[in-house]
């Protein structure tokens, strides 16, 4: 199973558009695959499901399951003041240590308004998962200028981000 993680809690965001289209570009694989949508983390999530009440909350949970119960995980990730976003931190903090993610595979996915395509985000990130035993698969797609490609209807139109995520979703089903 492979779980696609958008990684903002932002409503209709870039990341869950690029998630949905990643989703479909396995499933032409004929691959099991999920989503798990930030969107969905319960607004409460940083009082209620951390620390000494970790495993408490059961929307949160139902959230972190989809992650521990995938083979392999693609995370789709928007850049945030130079790095990833605070609520997939959280959401991260909130998993099982250790375990949680531990011996899982991961792709990651940049995304930017800017020209770097979260390459400071993507970093950032790998150094978390690596950190906690998850194996990142190198080839870390950017995709800079992600408001000019992708319109509203989830439709990306640029060749060469079309068969990077192609590239990509190949590389990950033989990871």
């Amino acid at each position: 199973m492979i779980t696609v993680i958008a990684g903002t809690n932002r409503a209709n965001s870039r990341a869950r558009r690029i998630a949905d289209l990643y989703i479909s570009l396995l499933r032409s694989h004929n691959a099991e695959c999920q989503l798990l949508d930030l969107a969905l983390l319960p607004a409460d999530v940083s009082v209620s499901a951390l620390y000494d009440n970790s495993g408490h909350h059961d929307g949160f949970n139902d959230l972190a399951e989809l992650a521990s119960k995938a083979d392999k995980l693609v995370l789709v990730v928007p850049e945030y003041n130079c790095s990833y976003p605070g609520v997939l931190k959280t959401f991260i903090d909130g998993l099982p240590y250790p375990g949680g993610i531990r011996g899982k595979k991961a792709a990651l996915i940049g995304l930017s308004s800017g020209g770097q395509g979260g390459l400071l985000a993507l970093s950032h990130l790998t150094d978390v998962l690596m950190y906690l035993g998850t194996a990142v698969l190198p080839a870390r797609v950017r995709l800079p200028f992600i408001d000019k490609y992708l319109n509203e209807e989830g439709i990306l139109d640029h060749p060469l981000y079309q068969q990077l995520l192609q590239e990509q979703v190949e590389q990950l089903l033989a990871f």
